[in-house]
């Protein structure tokens, strides 16, 4: 069985560089994906981040899709929390509708960003806002024009509605969000390069697995989201990697979050108004020359029985990213998506 290559990219915004630079060079990578064979095109959602660009990525998408023929452009993802189930699905169904068969809504279940960013995106109304779990129900129903008679919408449409529509993935780091998606009859993304634990990543996949057996007539998918940096050297890969940190702020409240740097943390805990503890740990980065990276993701393959690898690569210079990402394709080019 091939293994699928797809790009989740982040429009990071080099030294020197400003976000017009950051998505020039988002939509020269998705064009060359186009021309490489990968499969998926992703863009994230981020929110008050110097260093990231990408805050609306349906905006982003449409401009993608506008640049490229072929390849699925989509969202990795959209943070759904912050945001109306009815008017996500709207906007992805124009997507759809411009490009049939072509477009990904991927969920997010994270904030994209400090709490600060939070509150503004989420500035209530008198009424409590619906759980996480009930937008991701209603995002599908609207998507899938599947509302019931029992339904408060029932008679609604997400207008227009796409001879395709949207495929729909959640996003996440953990086996209860392996266990939301495989019960709600979601594909699945796991972000290794979030959380690297061996463990948690195995539950996850044999939990999603599980419900996946029981959803036959869904097909829903697992898919591994992680960090990767090939070069034409074992020591050229790895003095790309050597300053890659992953930075948690862990809140006394339990809450968790990954972010940027250790400033980030330190900012995050400050407008949360929580005591905290920060964790700085080695980013999980599988690297190295084409040869090697291969050998490594097609063990990953045979051991969780991929179709398919959401890659990203930590590497701020564009043009040694872009390298990357070349001679990745390069080691698959035997079992690549061919280009039509």
């Amino acid at each position: 069985m091939g293994l699928k290559l797809s790009i989740l990219d982040q429009s990071v915004i080099a030294e020197n560089e400003t976000a017009f630079d950051a998505f020039n060079h988002t939509i020269d990578l998705a064009q060359k994906a186009e021309e490489l064979g990968y499969h998926r095109f992703w863009v994230s959602e981020h929110h008050n981040t110097e260093k990231l660009a990408g805050s609306a990525p349906e905006v982003l998408i449409a401009h993608l899709l506008a640049k490229t023929k072929q390849i699925r452009i989509g969202s990795g993802g959209v943070m759904l929390q912050h945001y109306s189930p009815y008017k996500v699905a709207e906007t992805f169904n124009v997507l759809a509708s411009l490009s049939p068969g072509r477009v990904d809504l991927g969920v997010g279940k994270a904030p994209g960003g400090l709490p600060l960013s939070t509150k503004a995106l989420q500035q209530e109304h008198a009424e409590k806002p619906k759980e996480l779990w009930e937008k991701l129900v209603d995002l599908k129903k609207f998507v899938t024009d599947a509302l019931e008679p029992y339904d408060p919408f029932y008679g609604l449409k997400a207008e227009p509605l796409p001879s395709t529509p949207p495929e729909l993935f959640l996003l996440g780091a953990s086996t209860s969000s392996a266990k939301l998606a495989g019960e709600l009859g979601y594909s699945f993304v796991f972000a290794q390069f979030i959380n690297s634990d061996e463990r948690i990543l195995n539950e996850a996949f044999d939990t999603f697995s599980h419900l996946q057996n029981r959803k036959k007539s869904q097909p829903i998918s697992f898919i591994l989201a992680l960090s990767v940096v090939v070069a034409d050297s074992e020591e050229e890969a790895k003095e790309l990697v050597v300053n890659s940190k992953i930075v948690k702020v862990h809140l006394e409240s339990g809450k968790t979050v990954t972010v940027g740097s250790e400033e980030q943390a330190e900012l995050f805990a400050k407008q949360a108004n929580e005591h905290y503890r920060i964790e700085i740990q080695e980013a999980n980065i599988l690297y190295g020359s084409k040869e090697t990276v291969k050998e490594k993701l097609l063990h990953l393959q045979n051991l969780y029985d991929l179709e398919e690898v959401m890659i990203v690569t930590p590497v701020q210079n564009f043009e040694k990213r872009l390298k990357s990402y070349v001679l990745l394709s390069e080691a698959f080019s035997e079992i690549s998506v061919p280009i039509k």
